[in-house]
């Protein structure tokens, strides 16, 4: 309060310095701070399917079901359901009670009044998918599967675009205003997986996606999760705050036996209202180095991703460094249910097709690739040879498995070549086309540091197989949809799990699947076939001989070669409680907190 020098004034000023030495000192506000390596594209649920607007988008939306946080393995639970889904004997029809009492936060189009989230949010947001002017990134995982929604769809592209919303299907409605029901042209016993993710299955309000338009809600999400966007800098800053409006909510997650840390974690915060935090701010840092530094001079308090340049200063040999330790630095370090790969675009002229010269050119380029120079060069050893699409730890992993697409063999690869007429004609030192024409691989890839280790990686593999490579540079959002709609040669991808599965990292060979998570446009009709089937089929003996047959068909054709399972190795300050990697769930800020009084101490 500033006083005024005049005498009249004196007395009030007296009373208000005494008003406000009484009035109770205010929580500091507790602000969570970090960084994307990748910049975001948006936060509407229908358009995404990128990691990085995905993790926004779980903070923000509701799917009825989620993850316990600390339980190993992975526990499915509800979220706003009121319990877990009542599935028909024949597999075919599931039921969704939703809990009364959830609100979305207020935004305009509701026109001042506090809207409730109803069984019809889901309903009409699981409807999106399928709307042809969305161009929704995930509707292969439902597509041919809920009754009726196919049909939704052609009767819209049949009408210029116009999808009826209003018109109700079978397979996706609401039966009162807090029950809705799915039903299925066969059984699938990993929908309650993907009822838990986001970007599938979360609600959002048909009055805001009507008010703003499919373009804007990309910048406008509104949804009931514990936060709410309240700044936003594309590909540089995003800023999300408590929503004030949350449900009750509190800590009571299960950590495993035998894992003291995350039964320290659950002790200590168990029946804590949630979220424990009030602001988040996310930096996009595409560069290694100021990510790293960020995180060591405090200016983020959480590191997710340890740059693996500098893994070996912050976890040599696996364990956290002596001068972190004794700075109260938490290591959190998981093996990720990801696969990182290269594909080939099999319908480009150069590396696609089914012929026998195109599949020997693609299965030399896998057998060529230093696998173990990428891991140390590129990873830093933060990273486990992949053999297949599927990763430790997925339901449907064969820990036998040999695929043959993992061997590093450049003789082989030599000797295809010649066999197939790849050989070098004009004396060069690199190998040209059966035809005579100039053979030269066009790598696509990021322009940053990352980037230049894995196009060196790629020169020296080729180098030594006598085959060209060059570079098209581009940033990561300009190459993805690139890839999607078939314009790239090769790619390095990652593809991390949404769910505990085996079932997506097949799906990223699913022929329909082609512009959305099959970039290389692979299309077998034996693999389509056995893929469909397995896809009906409970984890077990009968699946995953299917999955069998399914890699010797992959390993034949060599769509694209499996590179790595990337080790991730996260780092908190010690102001930072109860961080921990869950293998599926994105969703982490309102499991966490920050102890002011020790952010206080330590900053001093």
């Amino acid at each position: 309060m500033r006083c005024l020098p005049a005498l009249a004034s004196l007395a009030a000023c007296l009373i208000g310095i005494s008003a406000a030495a009484q009035a109770p000192a205010q929580a500091p506000q507790k602000t969570l701070r970090y960084s994307f390596l990748i910049a975001e594209t948006g936060f509407d649920p229908a358009q995404i399917n990128d990691l990085y607007s995905s993790i926004i988008l779980g903070q923000i939306f509701d799917p009825p079901y989620t993850y316990d946080f600390l339980s190993r393995p992975v526990k499915v639970r509800p979220n706003t359901a009121a319990a877990m889904p009542e599935i028909s004997a024949d597999g075919l029809t599931w039921t969704i009670r939703i809990k009364p009492g959830i609100f979305f936060t207020d935004d305009p189009a509701f026109k001042g009044r506090k809207r409730e989230l109803t069984a019809q949010d889901y309903v009409y947001s699981m409807k999106r998918h399928a709307d042809p002017k969305i161009k929704s990134q995930n509707l292969y995982l439902i597509q041919k599967l809920v009754v009726g929604l196919d049909g939704l769809r052609q009767a819209a592209q049949k009408n210029n675009g116009k999808f009826e919303y209003d018109r109700e299907i079978e397979g996706v409605k609401a039966i009162d205003r807090y029950t809705y029901q799915i039903k299925l042209t066969e059984p699938a016993p990993s929908l309650l997986y993907y009822l838990t993710y986001c970007n599938l299955t979360c609600a959002v309000a048909r009055e805001v996606i009507e008010a703003v338009g499919i373009d804007k809600a990309m910048e406008h999400p509104v949804g009931t999760n514990a936060f709410r966007l309240a700044q936003w800098k594309r590909s540089s800053r995003i800023v999300l705050e408590r929503n004030p409006g949350y449900r009750e909510d509190v800590y009571a997650e299960e950590a495993p036996e035998g894992d003291a840390v995350k039964q320290a974690i659950a002790a200590k915060l168990k029946g804590r209202r949630l979220p424990m935090i009030d602001r988040v701010e996310v930096y996009i840092v595409e560069e290694p180095q100021p990510r790293w530094l960020a995180f060591l001079n405090a200016e983020h308090d959480l590191i997710t991703h340890t740059p693996a340049e500098f893994i070996n200063l912050a976890a040599p040999n696996g364990k956290l460094a002596p001068n972190l330790a004794r700075a109260g630095v938490q290591m959190d370090r998981v093996s990720e249910l990801d696969l990182a790969f290269f594909y080939f675009g099999m319908e480009h002229p150069v590396t696609g097709g089914y012929t026998p010269e195109k599949v020997a050119l693609r299965r030399a380029i896998a057998l060529g690739f230093e696998i173990e120079t990428a891991i140390r060069q590129i990873y830093r050893g933060q990273a486990i040879a992949a053999q297949s699409t599927v990763p430790p730890g997925s339901y449907g992993f064969d820990k036998t498995l040999a695929g043959p697409l993992a061997e590093y063999s450049p003789a082989r690869a030599k000797a295809l070549l010649d066999t197939y007429g790849y050989i070098d004609k004009d004396g060069d030192g690199y190998r040209e086309n059966p035809d005579g024409s100039r053979l030269a691989l066009e790598i696509a890839s990021v322009p940053d540091s990352q980037g230049k280790l894995i196009d060196e990686v790629w020169r020296r593999s080729m180098d030594k197989i006598g085959i060209r490579v060059e570079y098209r540079k581009g940033k990561w959002p300009e190459l993805l949809r690139e890839s999607r709609s078939g314009r790239l040669m090769i790619w390095n991808l990652g593809w991390i799990a949404a769910i505990p599965d085996a079932d997506p990292f097949y799906q990223i060979l699913y022929g329909p699947n082609a512009g959305q998570s099959n970039h290389s446009r692979f299309n077998q009709p034996e693999w389509n076939r056995m893929f469909e089937k397995a896809r009906l089929l409970p984890d077990g003996p009968e699946r995953s001989a299917l999955f069998r047959e399914m890699d010797k068909i992959f390993f034949a054709y060599a769509p694209m070669r499996p590179m790595v399972h990337r080790i991730t190795t996260g780092l908190a300050h010690p102001w930072v409680v109860g961080y921990q990697r869950h293998p599926v769930l994105r969703e982490f800020w309102k499991y966490v907190d920050i102890d002011t009084e020790i952010l206080a101490r330590e900053k001093k």
